[in-house]
């Protein structure tokens, strides 16, 4: 892969998309390309962090497993992201695991060779730094949703994260049972299959063969809004 091929997987506000060609052909020689396919486990929940991986193909689903077994569905990451650099920094087992939705490809850099990048290219780490912040931030939205609000406006906010606004209508970015829509938002499949249904007879979304394809987004802003 050259620089000017791995510039095209990188979207704009990415990590790494600001990232000059020598300096992505210092990450390309850094790391290691490496091509998954569906189901791969790309990264393990309670592995050691030895390594990251930046993700330049497919749908990566980001899950924990509780003591008892059930499976929380934390995120998916799509071309751009990085994934594992908790763990990779602060020298603590890994506290999800990063699964493969279909066939796609990695960089994957170990650790030393990821800290000698960054202090070859110090911006890249405050770029990162951001993109931590952007996620805790997530993360604290989340649990406040979770506490504080009904399962109309949860699931209202999971959907909107979960949209691409650039087709008529609005879409899913990614096919998902709902059943694992249930797993990302943390609300019984019962209940989703009940919100869902009222709202595809109000006609704010439409079900098409258990794909989601959303047609009011203002009201879904309302309503994702309206316990705030």
């Amino acid at each position: 892969m050259t620089p000017e091929e791995l510039a095209a997987h990188l979207p704009k506000g990415s990590v790494f998309a600001e990232c000059d060609a020598d300096q992505l052909a210092d990450l390309l020689a850094a790391g290691t390309l490496q091509t998954t396919r569906s189901n791969d486990e790309i990264l393990r929940q309670g592995d050691e962090g030895t390594s990251l991986v930046i993700v330049l193909d497919g749908v990566v689903r980001i899950s924990m497993v509780t003591p008892n077994g059930r499976e929380i569905i934390l995120d998916y990451a799509e071309a751009g992201a990085v994934l594992g650099e908790i763990a990779v920094l602060d020298g603590q087992p890994r506290t999800a695991s990063a699964i493969a939705m279909w066939p796609g490809r990695v960089l994957r850099l170990s650790r030393t060779a990821f800290e000698g990048f960054i202090e070859r290219h110090p911006k890249v780490a405050i770029r990162l730094l951001r993109e931590m912040a952007r996620r805790l931030r997530e993360t604290d939205s989340t649990i406040e949703s979770d506490r504080a609000f009904t399962t109309a406006p949860r699931l209202a906010r999971y959907l909107k994260r979960l949209t691409d606004q650039k087709v008529h209508g609005t879409r899913l970015t990614r096919d998902l049972s709902q059943s694992e829509l249930g797993s990302f938002v943390g609300i019984s499949r019962e209940n989703i299959n009940r919100q869902l249904a009222a709202w595809a007879s109000e006609g704010v979304i439409e079900l098409t063969q258990g794909k989601i394809r959303i047609i009011d987004p203002d009201y879904l802003t309302q309503i994702a809004e309206a316990a705030e």
